[in-house]
């Protein structure tokens, strides 16, 4: 139960954060919404903290129309806490379906693998100036293979990232034979951290990278003090968080309205 909270409250909070950024937060009762402003599903977030109720369903229809006029879509993300019959009833009645369960993982920051060595001719670097942050962008970016109409968006977005040593989030690149091939971020909250946007170049993948910026990001919050960390996995990153000591607890249903 402790990485399940943990994992439910390093997710929101970060979706509070980004939506913060861009003044974009609203809550409704137990319903949060943001958007980054990228024309990505998933990059624009809608999350339920509690069941819903019938009382929500105006709300429902209220999100359907703010993001219809922001021309973007989004993806509502369901965590345990928010899951119930009720609620998946709820969603399939006002037009939204099932897409995906993504696993929720966790690891203990006391394992020896976040100490993996790294290679001579690989260095991990923090994201510490302007200059960096848009190397940083342009390798997320170009790892997570987003289409090109989305990278003014995207830019802007993260370039509205806070640097300073207050911030809550704290970025990695890292380098192999001196070019930057890979991404992460670290997310802190209260007591939990949490990793998010680990991407590789697509002609640099399989080279253990996925793992090495991953590791990085944990040995990042061993060293602050955190005891445990969490993520969100894709299907493909699954086997690279497992190697990392990271197992899965849960899942988040994710719903997104049915296109014609």
């Amino acid at each position: 139960m402790q990485f399940i909270e943990s994992i439910e409250e390093n997710s929101f909070a970060v979706g509070r954060y980004w939506g913060s950024l861009n003044s974009s937060l609203t809550q409704a009762g137990s319903i949060w919404t943001m958007n980054t402003g990228v024309s990505i599903s998933d990059f624009n977030w809608v999350w339920n903290e509690k069941p819903l109720t019938n009382k929500d369903t105006k709300s429902i229809a209220d999100i359907k129309e703010i993001y219809e006029k922001l021309n973007l879509r989004f993806w509502w993300w369901i965590y345990p806490s928010g899951q119930s019959p009720k609620t998946r009833t709820i969603l399939q009645d006002a037009g939204l379906c099932l897409i995906e369960k993504v696993p929720c993982m966790a690891a203990a920051l006391n394992d020896s693998a976040s100490e993996k060595q790294i290679h001579n001719n690989i260095t991990i670097s923090p994201v510490k100036d302007k200059n960096d942050l848009l190397i940083w962008e342009d390798i997320s970016f170009h790892g997570f293979e987003m289409p090109q109409r989305a990278r003014e968006q995207y830019g802007a977005f993260v370039s509205s990232f806070d640097l300073s040593i207050a911030s809550p989030q704290k970025l990695f690149l890292a380098y192999l034979d001196g070019k930057p091939v890979a991404t992460s971020l670290l997310f802190v909250h209260n007591n939990t951290a949490g990793i998010y946007y680990v991407s590789t170049l697509p002609t640099y993948r399989n080279k253990g990278l996925g793992l090495l910026i991953t590791l990085a990001a944990m040995q990042a919050a061993k060293q602050s003090g955190f005891k445990n960390i969490i993520l969100q996995s894709s299907k493909f990153g699954l086997n690279v968080y497992k190697r990392a000591g990271f197992k899965e607890y849960c899942h988040a249903d994710i719903y997104r309205f049915k296109t014609s």
